[in-house]
């Protein structure tokens, strides 16, 4: 193995402050305890590992795949995506912190196994501080194949003892915060007779097709992928299919679910989702809000929004059980509880008079604060023979 390093990219001071700030009231904000660059010259391995927050336990992320047009635009999406993980979990009540990594490339093209196990040995070499798992890009059988240099992974294939596809709980606690969502906005848990776009129907949301379907919604889908569209239409005859997001949120929509990259919910989307009559933003992305001011823009034209880390966690709760041992049954359930967790990040914006993101956000706070307060209580060492 060659290189392990902070970045040596030099990436635009915005981006090194983002590393580097926190939040004086002893807020997680968005300073990262660890940013890793690893680079392997004979594999072509370029990768970097973020870890946000480890205050609740280790960081628990996936391993995004990407041709990222810079390794300056890889890090940034290393940044968010490792900062919105300890969110995540922590909303998700796991005792696991925040981290997430990236590796620089065409999965279609640069993938390749000595690539994987050469990541896989610089996850190792962090001692357990970060665990990996799957995310765009990166399959089960990526993971496997990662495990076999490391031993900090999840979400491998069942007949290697793992979780297998954490997408197919990511799609289920989506739809049980769009339940809720829908409790909260029309009085019922349910989408029927609803109108719901599903912009992205690759891993997970092709799952959550399948139970908007069961549920009796009308389902429009979109994604730039024919062959993600063609796997719903055989699944899904019914379903509505159009060319583009353009012409997505144009649809005259009742609920809008996001599900492929971040930073869907730009200034310009919000407002089209406005003009059309669009009552709910659900769906499961990571990061979906282009910028800060986007969660109070929504609120203020009546659009209901469920914050991405908190309806979007199924995934990581699944892939997170695989830890002690996975049982389907018990992460399902755990899963079922952010129907729950919706209704009451609802209720505390309400109270409080702020956007759902925003309650969300201190809730995350309050537990990652509340926990990491105790290692101020001093355990005794365990005892030598």
């Amino acid at each position: 193995m060659t290189d392990v390093q902070t970045p040596a990219t030099h990436p635009a001071p915005g981006v090194l402050s983002r590393i580097f700030r926190t939040e004086q009231d002893g807020a997680p904000g968005d300073g990262h305890e660890q940013v890793v660059l690893c680079h392997d010259r004979s594999s072509g391995l370029k990768a970097i590992i973020a870890i946000h927050s480890t205050a609740l336990g280790p960081a628990l992320g996936g391993t995004r795949f990407f041709p990222y047009a810079s390794e300056e635009a890889a890090l940034e999406d290393a940044l968010n995506l490792s900062r919105g993980m300890s969110y995540k979990n922590a909303l998700a009540g796991l005792d696991l912190g925040g981290g997430k990594a990236v590796i620089i490339g065409d999965p279609n093209k640069d993938k390749n196994e000595a690539m994987l196990r050469a990541y896989g040995r610089f996850v190792e070499s962090l001692r357990g501080r970060y665990i990996t798992a799957c995310d765009v890009g990166t399959y089960v059988q990526d993971m496997d194949v990662i495990a076999r240099e490391t031993e900090f992974v999840t979400g491998r294939s069942p007949e290697n003892g793992g979780a297998g596809d954490s997408s197919i709980l990511t799609a289920f606690g989506v739809f049980q915060g769009m339940r809720a969502t829908a409790q909260a906005r029309w009085g019922q848990p349910t989408l029927r007779g609803k109108r719901v776009g599903v912009a992205g129907v690759g891993k997970v949301g092709h799952y959550l097709v399948g139970h908007l379907v069961a549920d009796g919604a009308t389902v429009v889908i979109t994604d730039v992928s024919e062959a993600a569209v063609n796997r719903v239409r055989a699944a899904h005859p019914e379903v509505e299919v159009v060319a583009d997001t353009a012409a997505l949120l144009q649809a005259k929509l009742d609920v809008y679910a996001p599900c492929a990259l971040g930073g869907a919910l730009t200034d310009a989307t919000v407002a089209a989702l406005g003009e059309f009559g669009t009552s709910i933003v659900c769906g499961a992305a990571n990061n979906q809000l282009a910028h800060p001011g986007v969660e109070k823009d929504l609120a203020d034209r009546g659009i209901l929004y469920a914050p991405d880390y908190l309806v979007n966690s199924g995934g990581v709760i699944q892939v997170a059980d695989e830890i002690e041992g996975f049982n389907f049954e018990r992460a399902k359930n755990k899963a079922t509880k952010i129907f729950d967790t919706t209704l009451e990040i609802f209720t505390r914006a309400a109270a409080d008079g702020v956007p759902p993101a925003v309650a969300a956000d201190r809730l995350a706070e309050k537990r990652m604060r509340e926990i990491s307060a105790l290692r101020t209580v001093l355990l005794p060492s365990a005892r030598r023979g």
